[in-house]
C-alpha cells in the first residue's frame, strides 16, 4: 500500500518555495497548472492549488476552503537532524512558530503552522527516539 499526502494551498509557486526551500524536499513532476509532486519524504506530497472560498465537497456543501490557521485531527510531522536552524529557515518562508520548541524524552519538537494555516510538527530524536518511552532496550 501506497499512501500520498495531500496539502491544499491557495499559491502553488509559494507552496513548493515553502516545502522545498525549508524542508528540502525536491520538485517531482507537474501534474498540470494546479498540482506538484513533492519528493524526499517518506511518501509523495502533493501539493494542489485551490482557491480559498471555493467548495473542497461541491457547491452543494456549505464548507469552503479557508486557508487562516485551522485545526484539524490530522497533522505531519517531519523529522529532521537540525531543528533550530529548519525552524528558522521555514519562518522565513512564512510559517508561524506556535509555541516555544519543546524538550521531550525522545528529542526536541517544534510546533508551526505553514503559510497556507496547515499544522505541521518538526521532530528532532536523539537516543533511541520513540523507543526512549519504552523501558531501557525493550
Amino acid at each position: 500500500m501506497e499512501i500520498r499526502i495531500c496539502i491544499d494551498v491557495d499559491d502553488l509557486e509559494r507552496g513548493i518555495a515553502f516545502y522545498t526551500q525549508g524542508l528540502g524536499l525536491r520538485m517531482g513532476r507537474r501534474l498540470g497548472n494546479d498540482w506538484v509532486e513533492l519528493l524526499g519524504a517518506g511518501s509523495t506530497i502533493d501539493l494542489l492549488a485551490n482557491a480559498a472560498d471555493t467548495a473542497p465537497l461541491g457547491e452543494s456543501h456549505p464548507q469552503r476552503r479557508d486557508y487562516a490557521r485551522h485545526w484539524t485531527p490530522i497533522h505531519l510531522d517531519f523529522v529532521v537532524t537540525e531543528l533550530d536552524g529548519v525552524v528558522q529557515k521555514l519562518v522565513s518562508q512564512g510559517a508561524t512558530l506556535e509555541r516555544p520548541i519543546q524538550e521531550r524524552k525522545w528529542g526536541r519538537m517544534a510546533n508551526l503552522a505553514d503559510p497556507f494555516g496547515h499544522g505541521l510538527d518538526l521532530l528532532e530524536f536523539r537516543g533511541r527516539g520513540y523507543d526512549e518511552l519504552l523501558s531501557p532496550g525493550g
